[in-house]
């Protein structure tokens, strides 16, 4: 049995839906907030299971039985992230789960500039310390935050953004592809993976110039003051720790914290990894 939590997210349905191309369904199972939105699933034999990480003892039924437990990580930031997970973590210990597969992300660590960096590495401690066998998914930066970025310079045609560096920025469908593969694999990888990144690094200005040639609008690159960014986004009705938290993912990325690039995911997909012009395209004509 292999149980996913998140299944009704971005990145967790996906992967169920790869990995049922891989294994029975009854080898799989799901552990979600709401099993309502998972209805789907269960017409197609899936065990559905309520888990929340707000209530461990929900969490420790719906892990029943597994041999593998993939924990896609909370969309939380700082301890409330953290506690989370450790809760998770601490429910597959007693529901005796054999192995934990964890979403990570490539710039894991405790000296981060971009606070949920911290957690994942924070998390990946609390993995090492069950001595359970587990992997930690070490995910290439979401291309999808790129795009929501990019999104108002599609009205201006000004990517007014704080200054940045060049990011891995990697598709969630490669990403699932990949999971699901490494989940009909057991243990082919022991703790964290390489780099699991898209084909290119990349900053904003190199973004522009693949909207210019993609749409044939003209696209230029602004570069904000932090703290201009942060007044503008605090006028805009954005929360204080959200604006704080979108400053520190341009702050790590001027730190050189998600460059890197590594074969690793076009080896376990078989082929190159989506770029991100091919992203753009498809979420644009959409």
């Amino acid at each position: 049995m292999i149980i996913v939590t998140g299944a009704t997210g971005k990145l967790g349905r996906r992967t169920v839906d790869r990995l049922l191309e891989r294994v029975p369904a009854d080898r799989v199972g799901v552990s979600v907030r709401d099993p309502r939105k998972a209805h789907d699933l269960a017409e197609r034999g899936v065990r559905v299971r309520q888990g929340d990480f707000d209530d461990p003892a929900s969490l420790v039924h719906a892990f029943e039985g597994a041999e593998q437990l993939l924990l896609v990580s909370l969309d939380r930031a700082g301890e409330e992230c953290v506690t989370g997970h450790r809760a998770a973590i601490d429910a597959a210990v007693q529901a005796g789960v054999g192995r934990i597969l964890y979403t990570s992300q490539m710039g894991a660590a405790h000296d981060s500039l971009f606070q949920p960096c911290r957690d994942h590495a924070r998390t990946e401690d609390l993995l090492r310390a069950t001595g359970l066998p587990w992997t930690a998914l070490r995910n290439g930066f979401y291309a999808a935050g790129a795009l929501q970025f990019l999104e108002p310079s599609r009205q201006t045609g000004d990517i007014a953004l704080p200054a940045d560096g060049p990011a891995a920025w990697t598709g969630h469908d490669d990403l699932a592809e990949a999971t699901a593969e490494i989940l009909s694999d057991e243990g082919r990888f022991e703790g964290p993976t390489p780099p699991l990144t898209g084909p290119a690094a990349l900053d904003f200005a190199a973004l522009g110039e693949i909207a210019a040639r993609t749409t044939g609008q003209v696209f230029t690159r602004t570069a904000v003051p932090d703290s201009a960014f942060r007044e503008q986004s605090l006028a805009h009705g954005v929360p204080a720790p959200v604006a704080d938290l979108m400053l520190s993912i341009f702050a790590a990325a001027r730190n050189d914290e998600f460059s890197a690039l590594d074969p690793t995911l076009a080896e376990l997909i078989g082929r190159e990894p989506a770029s991100f012009r091919t992203q753009l395209e498809h979420a644009w004509s959409a």
